[in-house]
């Protein structure tokens, strides 16, 4: 009897989500979407949204994507904390910070609006 929930809970698991090679980094998530199981975690987990809030936001994936998302989590917990860190430390890495460089027109422009603004608030 045992054997037979674990295997449905695992057929449950694999019908909601998907691990592609060169899709989403080969991470596990939503099946047909690009909703990896990790931002589904950080939604719930760190900014405390719940399962409803989260179809809120993602209209097009369901309930039971959303409750898969987690399932897998908690089967897989250091493979996603794993995924979560690496990709913290990627976007806090200074890479990240030197492979933004606006182009020149742009901060013209920009400088330009703000130096407008300025103008029109001392009027």
């Amino acid at each position: 009897m045992q054997l037979a929930v674990l295997s449905f809970l695992a057929t449950v698991t694999t019908e909601h989500i998907e691990i592609t090679p060169g899709i989403c980094g080969g991470k596990p998530r939503i099946a047909g979407h690009r909703i990896k199981v990790q931002n589904v975690v950080i939604w719930h987990e760190r900014m405390g949204l719940s399962p409803d809030e989260i179809l809120l936001h993602y209209p097009t994936i369901t309930l039971s994507d959303v409750y898969a998302a987690l399932a897998y989590y908690h089967d897989h917990r250091d493979e996603i904390q794993r995924q979560i860190q690496e990709g913290e430390e990627f976007a806090s890495s200074n890479f990240v910070a030197k492979s933004y460089r606006p182009k020149r027109s742009c901060n013209r422009r920009l400088k330009e609006f703000i130096s407008a603004c300025l103008a029109a608030e001392s009027d």
